[in-house]
């Protein structure tokens, strides 16, 4: 047994189904074993991978993916464990409700007026998200960030910035792009990496952060 397992087992009881997790009824074994499969795939791992880092035998894992069992609670935080998620992520049961709203005046602001960057997210900071949208405004020569800065997100994290206005630089890992109005970028945001406006004129993104699924 992995430590993983045994920290596991510490903690919750064998007998307790996932069913027992959500006050208010069970959780479908054919929406948990979806979400499973779907997080294991994002993560690039195969079932024994799975297996290995979580303790969890590979045919059990398959059953569980496959929703003929109702995994216990004991071995859906294992599960969680070996995704590198809390098991409220890896279950949802830290979102509050299916829709979420974000007015216009709640958004979340800063930026930092020396490098002429303001921005805007306008998703909710609330536990088990895994993407985040963000607006961000850039005066003539203003940036993000500078080229020394360490790496904001987590690994695995993935960015996708879309310009709406303007014309922009993307440094990344010591590659610069240029992008028009309309370009859209996917790269690898655990890397360093920062925007520049080098123009005379005001430019504008939006970006999405995809949370990396492994912390490793």
């Amino acid at each position: 047994m992995t430590a993983v397992a045994q920290r596991a087992d510490a903690a919750v009881s064998h007998g307790s189904r996932v069913e027992a997790a959500v006050s208010g009824g069970p959780l479908d074994p054919a929406v948990v074993g979806a979400r499973v499969k779907a997080l294991r795939e994002a993560s690039s791992l195969s079932l024994r991978d799975l297996a290995r880092r979580s303790g969890v035998s590979a045919p059990m894992l398959s059953q569980v993916e496959r929703g003929e069992t109702s995994p216990t609670l004991t071995v859906a935080t294992r599960i969680a464990a070996g995704l590198d998620l809390r098991l409220s992520q890896l279950l949802r049961l830290d979102e509050a409700g299916t829709v979420t709203v974000v007015r216009r005046g709640e958004r979340r602001r800063g930026g930092n007026p020396r490098r002429g960057h303001r921005f805007q997210v306008l998703t909710a900071a609330q536990p088990g998200q895994r993407a985040e949208l963000s607006r961000h405004t850039l005066a003539p020569g203003g940036t993000t960030g500078a080229p020394d800065d360490p790496p904001m997100h987590e690994p695995g994290s993935r960015e996708t910035a879309l310009v709406e206005q303007g014309s922009l630089i993307l440094l990344c890992d010591g590659e610069r792009h240029a992008l028009q109005e309309g370009d859209c970028v996917t790269f690898d945001a655990d890397l360093p990496h920062h925007f520049e406006n080098p123009t005379d004129a005001e430019a504008t993104l939006l970006a999405v952060v995809s949370a990396g699924l492994r912390r490793s």
